[in-house]
């Protein structure tokens, strides 16, 4: 993921969101190749930003901010409904007739999502813990994100014991499949 090394975790997740957010929308005007391309961009970046979050950034802000129980239930229940959407629109293919119907409703949802952990989780964890935990928690959120599944897995569940548990096997997996993927795609017609 994009970042610098000084960021605390804060702007690292809101360079995540314009990222997701310019990702949505090139899905959303592309067509082919490019638009398949960007959709699997979106993908992999939305299932390791999520894991990290439910690993790193949702545990700390359920004890550290006003309301954290509420704050972070609602945001894993979002990132539960995405999650299977997601992973159901992964299937189905951007060729699908039904896909862009599906697909906006979906990057309705994420920006909804992106919003209330903006306006409601991050002022919280801003208010609550110190800059220099803050840049800790991006190096954690970073860590989080290189062993992270690359797809979304509705099943693991949402819980960070659940995701550091099943996370990195599934990971493996995933990154496994993404180069055979992308292998297959450089070496067309060698």
């Amino acid at each position: 993921m994009a970042g610098s090394k000084d960021q605390d975790v804060i702007e690292l997740l809101l360079v995540q969101h314009e990222q997701i957010r310019a990702l949505i929308t090139q899905v959303r005007t592309e067509t082919g190749d490019l638009k398949r391309e960007s959709f699997e961009d979106l993908v992999r970046l939305l299932a390791v930003h999520e894991t990290a979050e439910e690993e790193i950034v949702h545990p700390t802000a359920r004890r550290e901010i006003a309301n954290g129980e509420r704050v972070v239930d609602a945001r894993l229940n979002e990132e539960s409904q995405a999650k299977d959407e997601l992973s159901e629109l992964y299937d189905l293919g951007v060729d699908h007739s039904e896909f862009d119907t599906r697909f906006a409703a979906l990057a309705d949802a994420v920006e909804k999502h992106a919003s209330h952990e903006e306006s409601e989780e991050f002022p919280g964890l801003r208010q609550a813990m110190s800059a220099d935990q803050l840049q800790k928690m991006a190096g954690a959120v970073r860590a989080a994100e290189a062993v992270a599944p690359t797809r979304p897995h509705p099943a693991a569940g949402e819980s960070a014991a659940a995701q550091m548990l099943l996370g990195p096997p599934v990971a493996v997996f995933d990154r496994v499949r993404d180069a055979v993927r992308d292998w297959g795609k450089t070496n067309k017609g060698s």
